[in-house]
């Protein structure tokens, strides 16, 4: 993103009340993630000190520091989602996606898999229990998740089956 295009933003978002979460997700939007470079630019534009744009983007799940791929997966990981069976969800999806497994949950942030299609990430909770175990692909939710059901939940996004 150019100079203009964030001045473009930014005249966006004049009143004082949600102007810099309205800013960042604009960045975001349009960048699928939010560049350090932009944070910089952002800051020294708004003179607004990095790190408070820093834990601004670290507070809030929605925005990334990181690349993300074409579709964000997000597994519950809350109370009732864990009791039935995320962590068989989570493992599943590794799997299918040629991630390491065990990778999401010991990095404790997204991770993208290696051609930009998919973003595998957890979340506390969506307060969806009474369908646990839930995940979510981009904005919609898919309750009572089973491993043997991701493939058919992952097809509708164009994930095809890796052949070894």
């Amino acid at each position: 993103m150019d100079e203009k295009t964030l001045d473009d933003i930014i005249s966006q978002y004049d009143a004082p009340s949600g102007r810099l979460l309205g800013i960042l997700g604009e960045i975001q939007n349009r960048e699928r993630y939010i560049p350090r470079e932009l944070l910089e630019m952002l800051s020294a534009k708004l003179k607004i000190p990095l790190s408070h744009l820093y834990s601004l983007v670290t507070f809030y799940s929605f925005f990334s520091l990181q690349p993300v791929g074409d579709h964000r997966v997000t597994v519950c990981m809350g109370t009732a989602c864990h009791v039935k069976g995320a962590a068989a969800i989570l493992t599943t999806l590794e799997q299918l996606l040629c991630l390491p497994e065990g990778v999401t949950e010991e990095t404790r942030s997204p991770v993208t898999t290696e051609d930009n299609a998919f973003t595998l990430e957890i979340a506390r909770c969506f307060g969806a229990c009474s369908i646990a175990p839930v995940l979510r692909v981009d904005n919609h939710l898919y309750g009572y998740a089973t491993p043997d059901g991701l493939p058919a939940i992952l097809e509708e996004y164009g994930w095809r089956k890796h052949e070894d």
